[in-house]
């Protein structure tokens, strides 16, 4: 068959370790030999942000800016080890906190169901969406070591005023304080995201906070929620027949547990990175969750929602099988893909990206999977396949429906 040609590039973000390798298989199996793909390519790897001082991460997110659509490789958030490990010059921030601050959007995450592998919340029956605020707070963060001494929250406002608040005075054991902030407008695009969203998937969509203890900080976020809503949506929700709920974080926690699904969980950015791993693990694993950032504009950023899957790299090193799960990554594809076919009106690019997730979850369902979903699965007979081989043989039933 001929490729499918693109007019407009997607901007591409690769990225470390074993997803890394994940991303090539996908391209050379299930991209590239039927797209004619074009992409404007940044090297998010950990090494290459190191090498430019971190600015390919700011150049990735201006080209997202700039094309309106990227798909993003996992990538690591480097720790001490990673110092030691990667000679780094210093402890790079997260590349997905940086990205998130300059696209200024929410992530919405979706568990991806496949029939044999059950929710282990057993009344759990339909999708639970994470709305993941994607900017600020700890992840733009500043931080110190400290020993004796005081420290305080100093805001001087733009005629000079000062406004001074004692945090603590710290005896000679010292310890560590942070400093946090997010926006009034990133805020309140995080709400309109969220209604948005709500209407469009007709689901109810709840909230939660600790404005009880944060009574400034927390407290503004719950506000600006209910201004938005009270003033441009809850009118379209009563006609929609949906709710918006709130309550505090730690409310809502018990009521999804017991709930049987199918909202959809506005949650503050720490709250969302904690929560998504959560659902996403209790409807099977971490490699079965779709994650897209939407920013106000329309500018669209597709990722997968788990980590660079490091212990699974150290084997590939050493030249052992692995049997690493891509569904995720191959959703981030589909997805990006997908949005560039609707953009750009090619709708060969929309109709392959479907039938490439058609024949990922086909593949599952006929029990053919990767090692931590044959772990799980209720079907009594499976084949468990390595990394490639699982993404052959998607290509095979891709081949089938195209």
């Amino acid at each position: 068959m001929e490729k499918i040609k693109m007019t407009t590039p997607l901007v591409e973000m690769d990225g470390d370790e074993m997803t890394r390798i994940l991303w090539q298989m996908i391209k050379d199996e299930l991209l590239t030999p039927f797209i004619d793909l074009k992409t404007e390519y940044y090297d998010l790897g950990l090494k290459h942000r190191n090498d430019t001082d971190d600015q390919v991460t700011k150049d990735s997110a201006n080209a997202t800016l700039k094309y309106g659509v990227a798909v993003k490789c996992a990538t690591i958030t480097p720790n001490a080890a990673r110092m030691t490990e990667y000679d780094l010059k210093q402890m790079w921030k997260s590349p997905n906190g940086t990205i998130r601050a300059i696209l200024n959007g929410t992530v919405f995450r979706t568990p991806i169901i496949v029939k044999g592998i059950e929710p282990y919340v057993k009344t759990w029956k339909k999708p639970i969406t994470i709305a993941r605020h994607a900017y600020g707070d700890i992840y733009l963060n500043v931080e110190d070591q400290v020993k004796e001494g005081k420290a305080e929250l100093v805001f001087t406002d733009k005629d000079g005023n000062e406004r001074r608040q004692t945090i603590k005075e710290f005896d000679a054991d010292g310890g560590v304080i942070q400093g946090v902030h997010n926006c009034n407008k990133s805020i309140e695009a995080f709400a309109r995201s969220c209604f948005n969203y709500a209407l469009d998937m007709k689901q109810d969509l709840w909230f939660g906070t600790k404005d009880t203890i944060s009574k400034k900080y927390d407290h503004k976020f719950k506000d600006i929620f209910q201004e938005v809503f009270d003033k441009e949506y809850k009118e379209k929700f009563d006609e929609a027949g949906i709710e918006y709920f709130y309550t505090l974080i730690d409310d809502i926690v018990a009521r999804v547990v017991r709930s049987n699904g199918g909202m959809i969980w506005a949650c503050k950015n720490y709250d969302g990175d904690v929560m998504s791993d959560m659902v996403s693990t209790a409807f099977g694993s971490l490699a079965m969750m779709t994650s897209v950032l939407v920013n106000p504009d329309g500018v669209y950023e597709y990722e997968a929602a788990h980590g660079t899957v490091q212990r699974h790299y150290y084997k590939h090193l050493k030249g052992e099988e692995t049997s690493t799960n891509s569904v995720a990554t191959i959703f981030a594809w589909t997805g990006a893909l997908r949005k560039r076919g609707e953009l750009d009106d090619i709708p060969e690019l929309v109709k392959f990206s479907n039938k490439l997730e058609r024949a990922t979850i086909a593949t599952i369902e006929e029990g053919k999977m990767t090692k931590d979903l044959a772990m799980i699965t209720t079907m009594e007979e499976t084949v468990t396949l390595n990394s490639l081989g699982f993404i052959q043989a998607i290509r095979k039933n891709l081949e089938d429906l195209l």
